[in-house]
């Protein structure tokens, strides 16, 4: 389901509504007032100007349901300013997304609810997603919100870890960039409530940012092959050890924090540009643990 192309749909209805209330309807419904309440005074002259109470409140309940927007407008065109300002924020501001998977954990867990930056890389033409006003670009270490490439109608999040032009190489659970292997330190083990498990957790700092990972000792370090329909097919070439990719002009290359169980650039290839959603950076609540509230990288 494409939310923001519904969304827009509804802002535009809503607002269309909105305009003709405000410019036609709302007219004709005072003009209409207007010759019911000449002709009530006109019957009613005399108790008008004794202040009777009773007629005084027929004229005012008259006068208040002629004026007042019927059924189908005020479930529609009223709506439009909160329509429209929910559509400007989540457009262009920031949008919220719930975490469904435990690819990225240590950093985000199952049922996290997160919110995007949607300027940061650059304001983007809400459902076509095109890039209007360039003002930043991804850099190492980001997490980000990305439009799957095999299929733009699913939102994925995983970790910038390979700009355009970068060699990416995961060798033996270890990753190397444009030659210089990127640092790694162990820390405490992460305990995993979904799986009852306990993992290897290592701090591994790309560029500026140093982040939580994990690593499944049991499963191998070998990749296997690239998935039917990856990006660029070649582009990867896959051994027992580990793969090693070339990070096509344009595009970047994405993984999860949870390394060995996560479907990401490794498999199925690049993120371009045009699919880039925004950069994640504030967890506002998770249902299954309320303490799951603020900033991470």
């Amino acid at each position: 389901m494409n939310f923001a192309l519904i969304l827009f749909v509804l802002t535009v209805f809503t607002g269309v509504l909105w305009v003709a209330d405000k410019l036609v309807f709302r007219k004709q419904r005072l003009a209409r007032a207007s010759r019911l309440l000449a002709d009530f005074d006109a019957r009613n002259r005399a108790a008008l100007d004794r202040h009777e109470p009773i007629v005084e409140q027929e004229r005012k309940s008259l006068d208040d349901g002629t004026v007042r927007q019927p059924v189908w407008l005020e479930y529609t065109a009223s709506f439009f300013p909160v329509i429209l300002v929910v559509f400007l924020l989540r457009s262009f501001l920031f949008e919220p997304f719930r975490i469904p998977s435990g690819s990225m954990v240590p950093t985000l867990e199952i049922g996290d609810l997160i919110l995007v930056n949607k300027y940061e890389y650059g304001i983007r033409l809400p459902v076509i997603n095109k890039k209007v006003v360039e003002l930043g670009r991804p850099q190492r270490g980001d997490v980000m919100v990305f439009r799957y490439p095999l299929n733009t109608t699913q939102d994925y999040i995983k970790r910038v870890v390979g700009l355009p032009g970068d060699r990416v190489e995961y060798v033996n659970k270890q990753l190397t960039i444009n030659g210089q292997l990127i640092p790694m330190q162990k820390i405490e083990p992460y305990y995993d409530p979904e799986r009852m498990r306990t993992y290897p957790q290592f701090a591994e700092t790309l560029d500026a940012t140093q982040h939580g990972l994990i690593v499944d000792e049991l499963v191998p370090a070998g990749m296997g092959r690239e998935q039917p329909g990856n990006t660029h097919p070649g582009a990867c070439q896959y051994s027992g050890s580990g793969v090693v990719c070339q990070v096509p002009a344009g595009h970047y290359f994405m993984m999860g924090d949870n390394r060995d169980n996560s479907e990401d650039s490794r498999f199925w290839g690049f993120v371009p540009d045009e699919n880039i959603v925004g950069r994640a950076f504030f967890i506002w609540m998770n249902f299954g643990n309320m303490g799951r509230i603020g900033g991470f990288r």
